[in-house]
Protein backbone atom coordinates (compact mmCIF):
# COMPACT_ATOMS: atom_id res chain seq x y z
CA UNK A 1 0.00 0.00 0.00
CA UNK A 2 2.94 2.33 0.58
CA UNK A 3 5.04 1.11 -2.34
CA UNK A 4 2.38 1.63 -5.03
CA UNK A 5 1.95 5.41 -4.56
CA UNK A 6 5.69 5.77 -3.91
CA UNK A 7 6.51 4.19 -7.27
CA UNK A 8 3.91 6.34 -9.02
CA UNK A 9 5.28 9.51 -7.38
CA UNK A 10 8.89 8.68 -8.28
CA UNK A 11 7.99 8.11 -11.92
CA UNK A 12 5.84 11.24 -11.95
CA UNK A 13 8.95 13.25 -11.13
CA UNK A 14 11.67 11.26 -12.92
CA UNK A 15 9.83 9.66 -15.84
CA UNK A 16 8.44 6.20 -16.56
CA UNK A 17 10.85 3.33 -15.93
CA UNK A 18 9.86 -0.01 -17.49
CA UNK A 19 10.92 -2.19 -14.54
CA UNK A 20 9.30 0.06 -11.95
CA UNK A 21 6.15 0.36 -14.04
CA UNK A 22 5.90 -3.42 -14.29
CA UNK A 23 6.33 -3.71 -10.53
CA UNK A 24 3.63 -1.10 -10.05
CA UNK A 25 1.23 -3.09 -12.23
CA UNK A 26 1.89 -6.16 -10.10
CA UNK A 27 1.27 -4.16 -6.93
CA UNK A 28 -2.18 -3.19 -8.21
CA UNK A 29 -3.05 -6.90 -7.94
CA UNK A 30 -1.84 -6.96 -4.35
CA UNK A 31 -3.92 -3.90 -3.50
CA UNK A 32 -6.98 -5.66 -4.92
CA UNK A 33 -6.36 -8.70 -2.72
CA UNK A 34 -5.81 -6.50 0.35
CA UNK A 35 -9.04 -4.66 -0.46
CA UNK A 36 -10.86 -7.99 -0.68
CA UNK A 37 -9.33 -9.34 2.53
CA UNK A 38 -10.05 -6.14 4.48
CA UNK A 39 -13.73 -6.56 3.61
CA UNK A 40 -13.86 -10.08 5.05
CA UNK A 41 -11.73 -9.45 8.13
CA UNK A 42 -11.17 -5.87 9.20
CA UNK A 43 -7.51 -5.02 9.86
CA UNK A 44 -8.02 -3.01 13.02
CA UNK A 45 -10.07 -3.07 16.19
CA UNK A 46 -10.94 0.61 16.10
CA UNK A 47 -13.59 1.89 13.73
CA UNK A 48 -11.73 5.05 12.75
CA UNK A 49 -8.64 3.04 11.75
CA UNK A 50 -10.73 0.73 9.55
CA UNK A 51 -12.45 3.69 7.93
CA UNK A 52 -9.12 5.37 7.26
CA UNK A 53 -7.95 2.12 5.65
CA UNK A 54 -11.14 2.00 3.58
CA UNK A 55 -10.41 5.45 2.18
CA UNK A 56 -6.75 4.62 1.56
CA UNK A 57 -7.71 1.46 -0.33
CA UNK A 58 -10.38 3.37 -2.25
CA UNK A 59 -7.86 5.85 -3.67
CA UNK A 60 -5.27 3.12 -4.29
CA UNK A 61 -7.75 0.79 -6.04
CA UNK A 62 -9.60 3.46 -7.97
CA UNK A 63 -12.99 2.29 -6.75
CA UNK A 64 -14.97 2.60 -3.50
CA UNK A 65 -14.54 -0.04 -0.83
CA UNK A 66 -18.24 -0.41 -0.07
CA UNK A 67 -18.93 -2.32 -3.32
CA UNK A 68 -17.39 -5.47 -1.82
CA UNK A 69 -20.20 -5.73 0.71
CA UNK A 70 -23.21 -6.05 -1.66
CA UNK A 71 -21.38 -7.60 -4.63
CA UNK A 72 -18.89 -9.94 -2.99
CA UNK A 73 -19.90 -10.76 0.58
CA UNK A 74 -23.64 -10.39 0.08
CA UNK A 75 -23.81 -11.96 -3.36
CA UNK A 76 -20.86 -14.12 -4.38
CA UNK A 77 -20.07 -15.65 -0.99
CA UNK A 78 -23.72 -16.12 -0.22
CA UNK A 79 -24.55 -18.00 -3.43
CA UNK A 80 -21.14 -19.54 -4.29
CA UNK A 81 -21.35 -19.54 -8.09
CA UNK A 82 -24.91 -20.80 -7.98
CA UNK A 83 -27.88 -19.68 -10.05
CA UNK A 84 -28.51 -16.66 -7.78
CA UNK A 85 -24.91 -15.42 -7.95
CA UNK A 86 -25.28 -12.30 -10.10
CA UNK A 87 -21.73 -12.54 -11.49
CA UNK A 88 -21.67 -16.30 -12.07
CA UNK A 89 -19.40 -17.03 -15.00
CA UNK A 90 -21.93 -19.13 -16.92
CA UNK A 91 -24.41 -16.27 -16.98
CA UNK A 92 -22.63 -14.63 -19.90
CA UNK A 93 -22.62 -16.66 -23.10
CA UNK A 94 -22.99 -20.05 -21.46
CA UNK A 95 -20.62 -22.32 -19.55
CA UNK A 96 -17.28 -21.25 -21.07
CA UNK A 97 -13.64 -21.11 -20.09
CA UNK A 98 -11.55 -19.39 -22.74
CA UNK A 99 -9.53 -16.23 -23.37
CA UNK A 100 -12.42 -14.13 -24.68
CA UNK A 101 -14.55 -15.04 -21.68
CA UNK A 102 -11.73 -14.14 -19.31
CA UNK A 103 -11.11 -10.76 -20.96
CA UNK A 104 -14.79 -9.84 -21.19
CA UNK A 105 -15.93 -11.07 -17.78
CA UNK A 106 -14.98 -7.89 -15.84
CA UNK A 107 -17.07 -5.72 -18.19
CA UNK A 108 -20.00 -8.11 -18.12
CA UNK A 109 -19.86 -8.41 -14.33
CA UNK A 110 -19.63 -4.63 -13.85
CA UNK A 111 -22.69 -4.15 -16.08
CA UNK A 112 -24.60 -6.62 -13.91
CA UNK A 113 -23.35 -5.44 -10.52
CA UNK A 114 -23.68 -1.68 -10.79
CA UNK A 115 -27.50 -1.76 -10.50
CA UNK A 116 -26.96 -3.81 -7.34
CA UNK A 117 -24.72 -1.04 -5.96
CA UNK A 118 -27.37 1.62 -6.65
CA UNK A 119 -30.11 -0.43 -4.98
CA UNK A 120 -27.86 -1.04 -1.98
CA UNK A 121 -27.04 2.68 -1.71
CA UNK A 122 -30.75 3.47 -1.96
CA UNK A 123 -31.53 1.21 0.98
CA UNK A 124 -28.68 2.74 2.97
CA UNK A 125 -29.96 6.24 2.29
CA UNK A 126 -33.41 5.31 3.59
CA UNK A 127 -32.37 3.27 6.62
CA UNK A 128 -28.75 4.21 7.47
CA UNK A 129 -28.06 7.74 6.20
CA UNK A 130 -24.74 7.93 8.06
CA UNK A 131 -23.40 4.85 6.26
CA UNK A 132 -24.77 6.21 2.97
CA UNK A 133 -22.84 9.45 3.43
CA UNK A 134 -19.70 7.46 4.22
CA UNK A 135 -20.06 5.58 0.92
CA UNK A 136 -20.39 8.91 -0.89
CA UNK A 137 -17.18 10.07 0.80
CA UNK A 138 -15.46 7.09 -0.79
CA UNK A 139 -16.68 8.19 -4.22
CA UNK A 140 -15.52 11.72 -3.44
CA UNK A 141 -12.05 10.52 -2.43
CA UNK A 142 -11.63 8.41 -5.58
CA UNK A 143 -13.01 10.94 -8.06
CA UNK A 144 -11.28 13.80 -6.26
CA UNK A 145 -7.93 12.06 -6.70
CA UNK A 146 -8.54 11.46 -10.40
CA UNK A 147 -9.80 14.98 -10.94
CA UNK A 148 -6.90 16.59 -9.12
CA UNK A 149 -4.24 14.55 -10.91
CA UNK A 150 -5.87 15.05 -14.32
CA UNK A 151 -5.92 18.78 -13.71
CA UNK A 152 -2.24 18.73 -12.73
CA UNK A 153 -1.01 16.63 -15.67
CA UNK A 154 -3.48 14.57 -17.75
CA UNK A 155 -0.82 12.41 -19.43
CA UNK A 156 0.96 11.43 -16.25
CA UNK A 157 -2.33 10.91 -14.41
CA UNK A 158 -3.53 8.53 -17.12
CA UNK A 159 -0.30 6.53 -17.44
CA UNK A 160 0.83 6.42 -13.81
CA UNK A 161 -2.45 6.28 -11.90
CA UNK A 162 -5.60 5.62 -13.91
CA UNK A 163 -4.36 2.88 -16.26
CA UNK A 164 -2.63 0.91 -13.46
CA UNK A 165 -5.78 1.15 -11.36
CA UNK A 166 -7.93 -0.07 -14.25
CA UNK A 167 -5.44 -2.92 -14.73
CA UNK A 168 -5.85 -3.90 -11.08
CA UNK A 169 -9.65 -3.66 -11.30
CA UNK A 170 -9.71 -5.89 -14.38
CA UNK A 171 -7.67 -8.53 -12.56
CA UNK A 172 -9.84 -8.19 -9.47
CA UNK A 173 -13.02 -8.94 -11.43
CA UNK A 174 -11.42 -11.42 -13.84
CA UNK A 175 -10.21 -13.48 -10.86
CA UNK A 176 -13.81 -14.63 -10.49
CA UNK A 177 -13.56 -16.16 -13.97
CA UNK A 178 -10.22 -17.83 -13.19
CA UNK A 179 -11.56 -19.35 -10.00
CA UNK A 180 -15.01 -20.43 -11.16
CA UNK A 181 -15.24 -20.88 -14.96
CA UNK A 182 -16.13 -24.53 -15.72
CA UNK A 183 -16.63 -25.19 -11.99
CA UNK A 184 -19.98 -26.53 -10.83
CA UNK A 185 -22.78 -24.02 -10.26
CA UNK A 186 -25.46 -26.62 -9.63
CA UNK A 187 -27.38 -27.26 -6.39
CA UNK A 188 -24.99 -30.01 -5.20
CA UNK A 189 -21.86 -27.82 -5.44
CA UNK A 190 -21.64 -27.22 -1.68
CA UNK A 191 -21.57 -30.88 -0.68
CA UNK A 192 -19.18 -31.84 -3.47
CA UNK A 193 -16.89 -28.77 -3.15
CA UNK A 194 -16.91 -28.33 -6.92
CA UNK A 195 -17.76 -24.63 -7.12
CA UNK A 196 -14.20 -23.19 -7.10
CA UNK A 197 -10.81 -23.73 -8.73
CA UNK A 198 -7.70 -23.62 -6.54
CA UNK A 199 -4.20 -22.49 -7.54
CA UNK A 200 -1.34 -23.86 -5.45
CA UNK A 201 1.69 -22.13 -7.00
CA UNK A 202 3.60 -18.91 -6.39
CA UNK A 203 0.43 -16.83 -6.55
CA UNK A 204 -0.18 -17.69 -2.89
CA UNK A 205 3.02 -16.49 -1.17
CA UNK A 206 3.01 -13.44 -3.45
CA UNK A 207 -0.68 -12.52 -3.11
CA UNK A 208 -1.92 -13.49 0.36
CA UNK A 209 -3.06 -17.06 -0.48
CA UNK A 210 -5.67 -15.78 -2.93
CA UNK A 211 -5.41 -19.00 -4.97
CA UNK A 212 -6.77 -21.23 -2.18
CA UNK A 213 -10.33 -20.36 -2.99
CA UNK A 214 -12.31 -23.26 -1.57
CA UNK A 215 -10.85 -22.77 1.91
CA UNK A 216 -11.56 -19.05 1.63
CA UNK A 217 -15.20 -19.66 0.68
CA UNK A 218 -15.68 -22.15 3.50
CA UNK A 219 -13.99 -19.83 6.01
CA UNK A 220 -14.63 -16.33 4.70
CA UNK A 221 -13.51 -14.63 7.91
CA UNK A 222 -10.34 -16.66 8.38
CA UNK A 223 -7.13 -14.64 8.18
CA UNK A 224 -5.35 -15.18 4.87
CA UNK A 225 -2.37 -16.76 6.68
CA UNK A 226 -4.64 -19.61 7.86
CA UNK A 227 -5.80 -20.62 4.38
CA UNK A 228 -2.78 -22.79 3.49
CA UNK A 229 -3.31 -24.94 6.59
CA UNK A 230 -7.06 -25.18 6.02
CA UNK A 231 -6.58 -26.06 2.36
CA UNK A 232 -4.04 -28.82 3.09
CA UNK A 233 -5.72 -30.30 6.15
CA UNK A 234 -9.43 -30.09 5.37
CA UNK A 235 -10.20 -29.51 1.70
CA UNK A 236 -7.50 -30.54 -0.76
CA UNK A 237 -8.28 -34.25 -0.62
CA UNK A 238 -12.01 -33.55 -1.15
CA UNK A 239 -11.70 -31.31 -4.20
CA UNK A 240 -12.04 -32.68 -7.72
CA UNK A 241 -8.49 -32.91 -9.18
CA UNK A 242 -9.72 -30.91 -12.19
CA UNK A 243 -10.06 -27.94 -9.82
CA UNK A 244 -6.53 -28.19 -8.41
CA UNK A 245 -3.95 -26.30 -10.46
CA UNK A 246 -0.20 -26.25 -9.67
CA UNK A 247 0.16 -22.64 -10.82
CA UNK A 248 -1.75 -19.66 -12.17
CA UNK A 249 0.56 -18.76 -15.07
CA UNK A 250 0.82 -22.35 -16.42
CA UNK A 251 -2.96 -22.67 -16.17
CA UNK A 252 -3.57 -19.46 -18.13
CA UNK A 253 -1.00 -20.43 -20.75
CA UNK A 254 -2.47 -23.91 -21.16
CA UNK A 255 -6.18 -23.06 -21.16
CA UNK A 256 -6.31 -19.58 -22.68
CA UNK A 257 -3.42 -19.74 -25.18
CA UNK A 258 -2.59 -23.35 -26.06
CA UNK A 259 -6.25 -24.28 -25.78
CA UNK A 260 -6.98 -22.07 -28.78
CA UNK A 261 -5.20 -24.62 -30.99
CA UNK A 262 -5.22 -27.88 -29.02
CA UNK A 263 -8.52 -29.05 -27.49
CA UNK A 264 -6.70 -31.35 -25.04
CA UNK A 265 -5.31 -28.25 -23.28
CA UNK A 266 -8.77 -26.89 -22.51
CA UNK A 267 -10.52 -27.39 -19.19
CA UNK A 268 -13.56 -29.62 -18.87
CA UNK A 269 -16.80 -28.36 -17.42
CA UNK A 270 -18.09 -29.81 -14.16
CA UNK A 271 -21.55 -28.33 -14.73
CA UNK A 272 -24.25 -30.90 -15.34
CA UNK A 273 -26.08 -30.42 -18.67
CA UNK A 274 -29.47 -29.97 -16.99
CA UNK A 275 -28.13 -27.06 -14.92
CA UNK A 276 -26.72 -25.36 -18.01
CA UNK A 277 -30.01 -25.86 -19.85
CA UNK A 278 -31.97 -24.45 -16.91
CA UNK A 279 -29.67 -21.42 -16.78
Amino acid sequence: MAALPALAAWQWVHGVHALLYGLMLFLTLGVGVIHHNHTHLRMWRRRWANRATDLALTVLQGHPTFVFFPAHAGNHHRHKHGARDLARTYRYGGDTNHLAGYLLHPFQAAWTLYPLFWRWLGRLRRHRPGAWRYCLWQYAAWLGLWGGLLAANPGKALVLVILPQLHGLHWLLATNYLQHAHADGGPQRHARLTYARNFEGLVNPLLFNIGLHTAHHEHARAHWSELARLHAARYRHCIDPALLEPGLAPYMLRVFVLGLAWPRCRSRSLMRPEHIAHE
